[in-house]
């Protein structure tokens, strides 16, 4: 129970990917993105009749890469009729700091992933003992740069620079991350409307939509409070009008709390912590870890398995996102996502 339990909530949006839940009965007919005041010109989305979903032992497995596609498809025909239109390419720059692989080889993902869809990539690559100085002069040069409609900071920065400083600086106009205060202030506050959503639970919110499950009236329960996934998919999910608990490292019965849900999105780190036996029969599983365990067998000497014990939680649950191949396509689709929408408001197309 609580007291052998570890939870490691996620710090960092750049170092980890996710996966995402589904759900029985009723569903929804949902095309574009998850704010109603943005609509892409899109064929009608995936929509999966949930009650499939129940007549087998097994979990029907959510598609985050087939959802993901799907969304690039669309998102590359607005671009191309935003460029006909009134000749504007939207243009996403990225300033990376430093010489991680990892963060360099996530860097190397969004610029192909721009390039598929017709979006410009702009970088800077800073050295690791690069002042923190110099990486707020390269974001107000993209902030005054007008074809740069979205500014991403890789994270994690080196030690020696203020994070929160260096992100604030970011105009919230091209915050498409969504981690601006103001946007996560609009995103908790009634009658208000974020600029952006960040990527992440955005990208969990447009699964449940794509597969057409019910959200208004359901028990959501969101495992983990980081800035970056808990949090903000706690808030999204209140915007459905799901009722919605938060289960952390503090909290006192996890398993009790979860196995009432409806939807289940965890994010914590924590290879396999959930257990068939937290989860209530046909619940929804969005599963946002990526966590590598020793694997003798792979040939890289590990595998990557998710917060949720797949082979329990799939005879469970009616549906439940994959890892890899949930989450993690999702998020960078929503990225690409949210730089059109900056070029579309910035610019009044419609």
């Amino acid at each position: 129970m609580a007291s052998s339990i570890f939870f490691t909530d996620y710090a960092s949006h750049s170092t980890a990917v996710r996966l995402l839940p589904l759900r029985r009965r009723h569903h929804h007919h949902h095309v574009g993105p998850t704010f109603r005041h943005f609509t892409l010109h899109s064929s009608p989305s995936l929509v999966v009749p949930v009650a499939a979903m129940t007549t087998k032992a097994s979990a029907m497995v959510i598609d985050g890469k087939s959802v993901a596609k799907q969304i690039r498809d669309e998102i590359t025909a607005e671009v191309s009729r935003m460029k006909e239109a009134i000749g504007v390419t939207p243009g996403l720059a990225v300033i990376l700091v430093g010489d991680r692989k990892d963060s360099a080889t996530y860097v190397r993902n969004k610029k192909k992933a721009c390039e598929s869809v017709g979006i410009n990539s702009l970088e800077a690559n800073l050295a690791e003992d690069s002042t923190e100085q110099e990486v707020l002069n390269h974001i107000a040069d993209f902030n005054d740069d007008p074809s740069v409609h979205g500014i991403l900071v890789q994270l994690p920065l080196p030690s020696h620079m203020d994070e929160q400083n260096i992100l604030n600086a970011v105009r919230i106009e091209n915050d498409v991350d969504g981690f601006h205060p103001l946007n996560i202030g609009r995103l908790a506050m009634r009658g208000r409307e974020p600029l952006f959503v960040p990527c992440t639970p955005k990208g969990c919110i447009e699964l449940l939509h794509r597969y057409g499950v019910p959200i208004k009236g359901k028990r959501a329960v969101v495992i983990g409070r980081s800035n970056i996934v808990g949090m903000p998919a706690a808030l999204l999910l209140q915007r459905e009008d799901a009722t919605v608990s938060i289960v952390h490292s503090k909290t006192s019965n996890p398993e009790e709390i979860t196995r009432q849900a409806d939807i289940i999105i965890s994010a914590v780190g924590q290879p396999n912590m959930v257990r068939g036996s937290w989860i209530k029969p046909g619940a929804v599983i969005i599963d946002v870890g990526i966590n590598p365990v020793e694997d003798p067998n792979s040939p890289r000497g590990y595998r990557l398995v998710g917060d949720v014990c797949y082979e329990e939680a799939s005879k469970v649950a009616s549906a439940i996102t994959p890892v890899p191949g949930g989450v993690g396509p999702m998020t960078i689709a929503m990225l690409l996502q949210n730089t059109l929408l900056s070029a579309m408001r910035i610019h009044n197309f419609e």
